[in-house]
């Protein structure tokens, strides 16, 4: 039997399961079944208290029980990870690349095996290089082995991965270096976000949306008109439903660099890189006021739009199409008290749709969120 937690949601539930981490919005009484079914409750008696409910034949009612038991299974899987072999694997004796960042007072000397490596991590945080310390407080080396990524830390290998799980790397390489900045082990963390945060001191917006949807260039316009960056396309959040400062460069696109350059003249000397994997071309803008002491509630949930044809519109969304938006591109914490605190977290926070083209309404129009003059 597994564990679920269900909450409700507009006129459905959000249904999580804890063997797999995973969540479905489903209707009440769908929800109901599958309660039954991990009380273990016979099939037979599921068919007999459905019959009640219902108006159908019985076969349309054992088919759809017999899917929702399906439906059960399969999100009821345990989802464990491999274990780590920590053997057989040697760490190279030279390296590509040695580079050191300074990050929350904090010394990061990584080793970098090649030039693919390096740049999976160095260009988001090239603005925090440091030179010639003859001190640091962590070791990351990143090499390959067999075919594949290792990422060895202090001499402890922490996790290996295929070239095609890359992302998964380098998601694994940012956690650890929240670990070790903020001193809070995996478990303290509530989840971390596909999205940008920017706040005005007291507490933060989130700004989610798809790749190209202008999240990063509306984080740059309002850091450059007075309000702090947290954090560019991961944000972390704690199980205090805090979300932490995370100082990786703003990723421009191309096409953003004449909108930007009047704020940012240093984008013009700043070169550019062709993400071929990710079919893109990017700048990446060092953010201005960077505070590790910001600890932040969020406010509101923010899907943003840049569309040419809308000077500006804000409207509410439903919270069932603001939760399918957010969760496929998040990383939520699997352990059932963290997972309960984030649908708590996220029931209570007010969701909008934000289409502009209008960079100084969108600003205004966010400064009037803050304010609560919406």
């Amino acid at each position: 039997m597994g564990e679920l937690v269900v909450k409700k949601i507009e006129a459905k539930n959000i249904v999580w399961f804890k063997n797999s981490n995973s969540y479905l919005v489903l209707e009440p009484i769908v929800t109901k079944i599958l309660l039954k079914i991990n009380k273990k409750v016979s099939l037979e008696e599921i068919e007999t208290w459905v019959i009640k409910k219902v108006d159908a034949p019985k076969n349309v009612i054992k088919k759809f029980i017999v899917d929702i038991y399906s439906l059960y299974s399969e999100n009821n899987r345990v989802t464990k990870e491999a274990l780590l072999d920590t053997s057989n694997y040697k760490v190279p004796t030279k390296f590509f690349s040695k580079k050191q960042y300074s990050i929350k007072n904090r010394i990061f000397f990584f080793q970098f095996e090649n030039e693919y490596l390096e740049s999976k991590i160095h260009l988001i945080f090239a603005h925090l290089e440091v030179k010639n310390q003859t001190k640091f407080h962590f070791n990351y080396q990143v090499f390959e082995n067999k075919n594949l990524i290792l990422f060895v830390k202090n001499k402890k290998l922490i996790g290996r991965w295929k070239k095609e799980q890359a992302h998964v790397f380098q998601g694994k390489i940012s956690m650890q270096l929240l670990i070790d900045c903020y001193k809070k082990p995996e478990e303290d963390w509530m989840g971390v976000f596909h999205a940008s945060a920017v706040s005005n001191g007291k507490e933060s917006l989130l700004f989610l949306g798809d790749s190209g949807s202008g999240k990063s260039t509306s984080l740059a316009l309002l850091n450059a008109n007075g309000f702090d960056c947290i954090a560019d396309d991961f944000v972390p959040i704690d199980n205090n439903q805090d979300a932490y400062t995370y100082p990786a460069a703003i990723s421009i696109k191309k096409k953003s660099v004449p909108t930007l350059l009047p704020f940012y003249p240093e984008l013009d000397k700043i070169a550019e890189h062709h993400l071929k994997e990710l079919h893109k071309i990017v700048r990446y803008l060092p953010p201005r006021n960077i505070n590790y002491d910001l600890k932040l509630k969020c406010k509101a949930l923010i899907f943003i739009k840049y569309n040419p044809e809308v000077e500006m519109e804000i409207k509410p969304i439903s919270k069932i199409d603001a939760f399918q938006q957010l969760i496929p591109d998040s990383w939520i914490s699997p352990i059932e008290k963290n997972a309960t605190v984030f649908l708590e977290w996220f029931l209570e926070l007010p969701s909008y749709q934000l289409t502009y083209s209008n960079n100084s309404k969108m600003i205004e129009t966010v400064s009037k969120i803050f304010k609560d003059e919406l």
